[in-house]
């Protein structure tokens, strides 16, 4: 017999997954076995004010990196580990952040219009002020208090997903 699980359950359980995995990576110096051979280690880094617009950045660490206005516009930072960083200002318009974890980011006043966080974990992060027309948060994972204050100015629909962004925030 098989029991409902509902889906806020779900939600926490991943998340607590995504930070266990984050602490081995970082913590005990594990690496997963990964078919690619490059691994993107971009932690405690000075990127401020860099144009990294439609780069690769796929699976990348940016553990501690200051990003203040740097230009990741249409980046691809699918499941990349943002962990206290901070990317004030910083543009992220239509970059693909999609199974990624930002986990105690900085994106104050950023730009992420059209930016693609479907599956990705957004926990305890400071998102004041930010533009998010059309940025698609489907089955993303955002706290209570964010997906509050983000569904005030939340509108829009992502131009390459086609999901309207309140829906994606379960906005009222």
């Amino acid at each position: 017999m098989f029991v409902s699980v509902p889906r806020t359950v779900k939600r926490v359980i991943y998340a607590l997954l995504i930070l266990a995995l984050a602490w081995f990576w970082i913590v005990l110096g594990a690496s997963p076995a990964l078919a690619e051979t490059t691994f993107l280690n971009y932690s405690n880094a000075n990127l401020t004010g860099k144009d990294l617009s439609n780069q690769n950045f796929e699976g990348g660490v940016f553990v501690s990196a200051e990003m203040r206005e740097a230009n990741f516009q249409g980046a691809n930072l699918k499941n990349t580990m943002l962990t206290k960083g901070n990317l004030l200002g910083a543009n992220l318009s239509g970059a693909n952040l999609e199974g990624s974890l930002v986990d105690r980011v900085t994106l104050y006043k950023a730009n992420l219009t059209n930016a693609i966080f479907i599956g990705a974990t957004l926990s305890n992060s400071i998102l004041d002020e930010a533009d998010v027309t059309g940025a698609d948060f489907t089955d993303a994972i955002v706290d209570r208090y964010t997906t509050s204050q983000l569904c005030k100015r939340a509108s829009g629909t992502n131009s390459t997903t086609g999901a309207d962004t309140r829906e994606s925030l379960g906005c009222r």
